[in-house]
């Protein structure tokens, strides 16, 4: 939870046309979890103030699950004392929510692992450096056996629930070994997919919508990314924004009902700057 104070990624990012801002969680994804991981180390102090783990640093290691591990390599055999399954999330990504799939079988999971999605965003919005906020947090063990429950007994769905799980999965395996449970039927390629476990996720998703970006929330430069397009017209845009709130603004209290009125007026004067 002390990422966000920490965390530094001075690389900025500018000249990225609208169109094709959903790009970037893929080209940046991997440096931001190097640098979680970096920032990670420089959080001893907080993580171990009694130095009971001594020779122990977090490390990257993406070719396998999880992909963060922390370890000690000067005992011979590297010692494992835990293992972070580490997703970003870009905020402004059109999906609204995390695109991760956490498909790993409980039974390569160590009780102490983590399962953790750092949700990050452009300083500008559009354009500067990288800045983090609150993380997702969950045992990674608790996550894939909630996320299994919900497949076989929690969804609506008339289709096969079965789930294939691959034989010796033990926790922290090579990247050779196989870890990932395969379910029987998943037409839509929704299996791993955990906001769709509700209510797994619900609250930090909300959380994360209300976050707020040059003083407006991150759910409105989504609707304003989502309505955008190479060929989008200004004036349709705008129009589209207003019938999308307009929709919500009878539902909040009047002073609510003021604020997105005024997020609007602030986003049409984006369009057209």
């Amino acid at each position: 939870m002390a990422l966000p104070g920490d965390f530094s990624f001075d690389n900025p990012i500018s000249g990225v046309n609208a169109t094709d801002l959903f790009n970037l969680n893929t080209l940046l994804g991997a440096g931001i979890e190097v640098e979680v991981v970096r920032t990670l180390n420089s959080l001893r102090d907080m993580w171990d103030p009694e130095n009971e783990w001594l020779g122990y640093r977090f490390e990257r290691s993406s070719q396998s699950f999880p992909d963060v591990r922390l370890v000690r390599r000067d005992v011979g055999e590297p010692d494992i004392a835990l293992g972070i399954e580490l997703k970003g999330w870009w905020l402004l990504s059109k999906e609204g929510v995390p695109s991760l799939r956490y498909q790993v079988t409980p039974a390569a999971c160590a009780p102490h692992d983590l399962l953790c999605v750092v949700p990050w965003h452009l300083s500008n919005a559009v354009a500067g450096v990288a800045q983090v906020t609150e993380p997702w947090v969950e045992s990674a063990r608790y996550a894939a056996e909630y996320r299994d429950f919900w497949w076989q007994h929690v969804r609506d769905t008339s289709s096969d629930t079965g789930i294939v799980y691959p034989p010796n999965a033990g926790p922290y395996p090579g990247k050779a070994d196989l870890v990932l449970a395969v379910p029987n039927y998943d037409g839509g390629g929704n299996y791993g997919r955990l906001p769709r476990a509700k209510p797994l996720m619900d609250d930090f998703i909300a959380r994360a919508e209300q976050h707020e970006i040059l003083g407006i929330p991150v759910k409105a430069w989504i609707l304003f990314l989502r309505r955008h397009s190479d060929n989008a017209v200004p004036e349709e845009i705008q129009e589209a924004l207003q019938d999308a709130l307009s929709r919500h603004v009878n539902k909040v209290a009047p002073s609510a009902a003021e604020e997105i009125l005024a997020l609007l007026d602030r986003i049409g004067g984006l369009l057209h700057d």
